[in-house]
């Protein structure tokens, strides 16, 4: 039981260290992560008496 939780705990360092470097070096490899940015406007009527 000890060796199971010995292994997921290392996965997941793993996993987590995997998930790190593939957010700082997916840029320099084609991954963009920034949203398409698109200006929107729309006219607001206001009821002020």
């Amino acid at each position: 039981m000890g060796k199971l939780i010995k292994l997921l705990i290392f996965l997941l360092i793993l996993g987590f260290a995997a998930l790190v470097g593939f957010a700082y070096l997916g840029p320099f490899f084609g991954a963009e992560f920034a949203p398409v940015q698109v200006e929107i406007r729309q006219p607001v009527t206001l009821g002020v008496d």
